[in-house]
Parts: C-alpha cells; structure tokens; sequence
C-alpha cells in the first residue's frame, strides 16, 4: 500500500501506556489517550471496542506477554496476548478507519545471520518470536492501514514491568556484587532507547511513510558484554566484569545468537536514528546516573 502524504495526526491512543515503550510514546505524542492494562484486555474483543468510543486516528499497540521464558511454559497466553489480541485490535482499528501501529520484535528471526532486513526470511525459534510472528501476520491481513514496527533490546526510563527494570538498571545495581558480573558476550543485538523508537514512531506517522514493516532501532549493534562495557565506562565505573559463553547461562528458551538491524529502511525516509551508544549516553542522563555533557 502506498504512503499517506500530508497526514495530520489529531488522535492517539496508547496500548500499554505505562511499560518501557508505551510510557515514552505517551510523551511524544500531543493528543495521547494512555490506556493501562485496566482500560483494555486486548485478549477480550469486548474490552477492545473501548478504542471505538475514544475514536483515534492511531493506535499503537504496544501490549505483550515478553517473558520470554514464561512464554516457553505458556505458550497460550503468549499467543493469546501477542497474536490474538493483536487482531482484535487490528479488527477494531480497520472498522473504525484507524491506523494500526503494532509494536513486533527481533525474535522474529533465527539469529542465525544478523543485520537482518525487514524483508529477510523471518523464521522465530522461540515461542514468543512465534507469537509476535503471528500477531504481525493477522495484522496484517486484518488492518490494511498498518505500520509493523519491530524493536529490540528496549531500555527505557519507565523500566518493564515484571522483569526488574531493564539491562542497564539490572547492571548498575549489581555494580557492587563481590563476585563480579559476569555477562555474555555471544549474543549479538540492537539496543534500543524506548525514547529514540516513540520518536521514530512519531516521525513514520507525521511523515507518512507507506504502510508496512520498519526496524526500529539505534544505529549499530553489539553484544551484552560490550553493552555492559560501554554502560559502566561512561559511569566512570570500573566492576569485575567477565565475558561468558551463553552455553553458561542456560534458560528455558532459545534466543537468536545475532539478531542484530539494519535500519536502511528509516534512513531512506531520512528518520536517523543515532548510534546507541550516544542513545545509552542521553539514557544516563534522563535518568541521572551521570550529567548531560556540554557542547
């Protein structure tokens, strides 16, 4: 489908308004409705005929089970929340003439490459990447106005809920630990600052761009390990710190060993996103871990 020129945004609503991403696209926006858990349960399409009462131009749909371990053990309520749910709202948005905005993720790949294109072969090797999989699949076909836009590695000020903050809070407070931290160094990725992704987000509808897939995320990639590094030598911190194999951290679920973006889709439409270690910098600084730094 082909772009929407000149479009003016008057409305949006927020699914999962208080998570990491959620939070930050509430900023962004001027005529926002926050929708928590609350106020909607995309998994009931009753609940989901709220978003016909508010009326938006927008929604984005940024409610997920993403426990990726959970998902393993309850792979029903990750396709409920994740691919069910992603219909109903898809149902609603498409009888109500509403943009859909569904927020998807890099497990969609096997990891097996990196650098991955949106139109690569997706092939998910976790339930959760299956899941989110399907969910853009039925958004797809359901919501013809739509925008799949897939993050990875997500941090952001609001933190997420259930998992203890994120990566960086989860290393700053361990700062400390005797036994140092030991972290792997194998799996590569895209990090991704929940407040750079709400302002592309911004700029895809504000600008237009046609109805399809787009990787969202900062420029560049790396693995925990140097995420870590790059986290502590900008606190000025300098904690044991070991590289580790993954094979020494076993989980419950497979993860993608590179699933790391290229973003030339958002370059072409001149939406840049900045290298993620000066997006882990502004991060910092938001949260006040260290001052902004003077130009």
């Amino acid at each position: 489908m082909g772009p929407v020129q000149g479009v003016i945004i008057l409305k949006v609503a927020v699914i999962g308004a208080g998570g990491q991403l959620g939070s930050d696209l509430v900023k962004v926006f001027e005529d926002v409705v926050p929708l928590s858990h609350e106020d909607i349960e995309v998994t009931d399409p009753s609940s989901c005929e709220v978003l016909r009462k508010i009326a938006p131009d927008v929604v984005i749909n940024t409610a997920a089970f993403h426990r990726t371990d959970d998902c393993e053990d309850q792979p029903k309520k990750a396709f409920g929340v994740n691919a069910l749910g992603a219909l109903n709202v898809a149902k609603v948005c498409s009888s109500i003439g509403a943009i859909n905005v569904y927020i998807s993720t890099d497990y969609v790949f096997s990891g097996t490459s990196g650098h991955y294109y949106e139109e690569d072969p997706v092939r998910p090797i976790n339930v959760y990447g299956s899941s989110k999989l399907a969910g853009e699949v039925l958004t797809r076909a359901y919501s013809p106005k739509h925008y799949i836009l897939r993050v990875s590695s997500l941090f952001g000020a609001a933190g997420v809920s259930g998992k203890g903050g994120n990566f960086v809070e989860t290393m700053i407070r361990n700062v400390n630990k005797e036994e140092g931290l030991k972290v792997v160094d194998d799996v590569i990725m895209s990090p991704t600052y929940t407040l750079d992704a709400a302002e592309a987000t911004k700029a895809i509808l504000e600008k237009g761009l046609r109805f399809d897939t787009y990787h969202v995320v900062n420029y560049g990639s790396c693995s925990w390990f140097e995420f870590a590094q790059t986290i502590f030598q900008l606190l000025g911190r300098s904690p044991s710190l070991q590289p580790i194999d993954s094979s020494r951290y076993p989980t419950r679920v497979t993860r993608p060993a590179d699933s790391s973006f290229s973003i030339y889709r958002l370059r072409e439409a001149n939406i840049f996103m900045r290298p993620w270690k000066d997006a882990l910098q502004a991060y910092l600084e938001e949260k006040g871990y260290i001052q902004e730094r003077m130009e």
